[in-house]
């Protein structure tokens, strides 16, 4: 016996067999029983979905002689039968991506003339429609805009937005939607009963998700494992002859990452890595995972799993241990890395900094060592700190340390507490107070750095310093200070690294602006970047003062070949080189 393939063997004969098309279906025999009839329809949706199927029960059932009461096709006249035997005079069907030229059409619309020998309609299906050049197109526009009263079209397509826009004003439009995970898995259930194959739930599950929403698809797929597991259709089977990750790991990995088992984690990436898996898609199908989590947290969300009774159980189990701060925290970190992943250098590398992320989401913020935020080091050094902080002398035993010719001996001072350590010559001292700097003193320092408009300076030492400074200090001064300007003042700070700020005689400073406009906006900060040159050149009499510079004091702006002159002029080199090579300025 001759095999046939599940898609055509199983290929639904009648409207009530087309899976997952109950509206268009139901809406298309109510349209044979009423007899009211469009002479355009267009058949649109992804592919696998029943677009030219439904378009042959429809031309079937029009021209059936003896039509139920449903709307469906008797099967029994002579139309029908003629039709189930190939071998109708009155429907037509055109593969448009092999006959989409001028030549096919004309002779296609030449077979419009000619009335129907059996029935009341021909009917002319013509599929992959967008495959038409635009010549075909319009040389069908002017037939399809006035059809014989007994013409039918039946258009369908993949690709509607490649149509014209004047063949679609003039079609009954059709949209079919994607087959759902569980219509999908019912039809492969009933294909499988037909067939005497066992299956399991979860193989088919898989397989429907594999299929995206195709029924064809998911029935090519059906036969394949069905040849691979030799009529027992098992998940671990399925998933080996689809090479498809298998869920297990999905679940550990979030059931680790809720428990801060980053060790256990990188183990299982790199089992996953050696059993041939793309990091990339471990990320996506994990982001997957998490979003079914998150979505059987809620009642009200959960029809919204596209899997298994069985898998949505489980679903259902790890929800309720899973943080739902967690979930969506961990939806970000994965989205970010997905976004990423095309462009990173070390791709494994990326996906495992994000799994380490993921699993410190819920590690408590006191733990030591969990490399979240800077802060957190503060309590690995907090016993550190106290210890090294120097215990201050009271005010009468300095004042009896300073009196050199009293006739009492001075008290013992208190001596900080100091980390005794054993070096070559022997024990040595050393005071951890000396250490580094304290969170108070960079708070200090980082406060200074500051530049804020309208303050009337910065925070500076009670102190009247005189030093002298040459013009490379101002000049490097002025440009530090511009590089610590804030983020928000960024605009007038790429400003001021084009001026020249110029001692006219120590200490006093000009600086020459452009025009008035910027003049006014420095003038605004000029508070601050007086302090600022006060502080950092260590002369408190500095005075500053702006202008705006004049007619021959402000910058030619040169041309591309007034620059290159230039350059020639100071280097004669440049001019050998365009030479030997022939260049030319463009």
């Amino acid at each position: 016996m001759e095999y046939i393939v599940s898609a055509r063997k199983y290929r639904p004969m009648s409207f009530d067999t087309v899976v997952g098309q109950s509206a268009l279906t139901t809406t298309l025999k109510n349209a044979v029983k009423s007899g009211k009839l469009a002479h355009a329809y267009l058949f649109c949706g992804p592919r696998g979905v029943g677009k030219t199927t439904c378009a042959r029960i429809f031309a079937k059932a029009i021209n059936c002689q003896n039509p139920t009461a449903d709307g469906e096709a008797c099967g029994e006249c002579e139309s029908c039968q003629s039709f189930n035997e190939q071998r109708s005079l009155n429907i037509f069907e055109l593969d448009a991506a092999s006959n989409n030229s001028v030549e096919h059409i004309k002779t296609l619309m030449e077979q419009t003339r000619i009335p129907p020998q059996v029935g009341k309609y021909k009917v002319f299906i013509i599929d992959e429609v967008h495959m038409l050049s635009t010549a075909a197109f319009n040389a069908f526009l002017k037939t399809l805009e006035e059809p014989p009263a007994h013409v039918i079209f039946i258009l369908a397509t993949t690709e509607k937005h490649k149509i014209l826009p004047t063949i679609l004003s003039r079609c009954q439009i059709y949209d079919f939607e994607r087959m759902t995970v569980k219509n999908t898995i019912d039809h492969l259930k009933h294909v499988a009963e037909k067939e005497g194959i066992q299956y399991e739930e979860e193989a088919l599950a898989v397989i429907a998700e594999k299929a995206d929403g195709g029924m064809r698809d998911a029935l090519s797929i059906f036969d394949q494992a069905a040849s691979f597991c030799q009529g027992n259709i098992t998940y671990q089977k399925v998933i080996e002859d689809l090479n498809v990750l298998d869920a297990e790991y999905y679940f550990r990995i979030i059931d680790y990452s809720t428990q801060n088992k980053v060790a256990d984690i990188m183990v299982l990436l790199n089992d996953v890595l050696n059993k041939g898996f793309d990091a990339g898609l471990l990320v996506q199908g994990l982001a997957r995972h998490t979003r079914n989590v998150l979505m059987a947290k809620d009642a009200q969300t959960l029809p919204l799993l596209e899997v298994s009774d069985q898998m949505r159980q489980r679903y259902q189990e790890q929800a309720q241990r899973a943080d739902t701060r967690f979930l969506y925290t961990a939806l970000k970190i994965m989205n970010d890395c997905d976004i990423n992943y095309r462009t990173s250098s070390n791709k494994r590398l990326l996906v495992e900094l994000t799994l380490i992320q993921v699993a410190q989401i819920t590690q408590p913020e006191d733990t030591p060592g969990s490399g979240r935020k800077p802060r957190r080091l503060k309590s690995l050094f907090k016993q550190l700190i106290q210890q090294a902080q120097p215990i201050k002398q009271s005010a009468p035993q300095v004042a009896a340390a300073e009196k050199p010719n009293t006739q009492e001996a001075p008290k013992p001072q208190q001596t900080p507490p100091v980390a005794k350590g054993t070096l070559a010559g022997g024990p040595a001292t050393l005071r951890l107070s000396s250490i580094g700097s304290s969170w108070n003193s960079l708070r200090q320092q980082n406060k200074k750095m500051q530049i804020l408009p309208g303050t009337q300076g910065v925070e500076t030492k009670k102190t009247d310093e005189q030093e002298q400074f040459s013009q490379q200090d101002l000049e490097l001064q002025w440009m530090a200070m511009c590089n610590r300007m804030p983020q928000r003042l960024s605009g007038i700070a790429a400003r001021m690294k084009n001026m020249n700020p110029t001692i006219l005689e120590v200490p006093n400073v000009e600086v020459v602006v452009p025009n008035e406009i910027i003049k006014t906006e420095v003038e605004q900060i000029r508070g601050s970047i007086l302090a600022t040159l006060k502080l950092y050149l260590h002369n408190s009499a500095i005075s500053l003062t702006f202008r705006v510079a004049e007619q021959e004091e402000k910058e030619k702006i040169l041309t591309r070949r007034e620059q290159f002159e230039l350059l020639t002029s100071q280097n004669p080199s440049i001019e050998k080189l365009r030479e030997i090579f022939d260049l030319e300025l463009a």
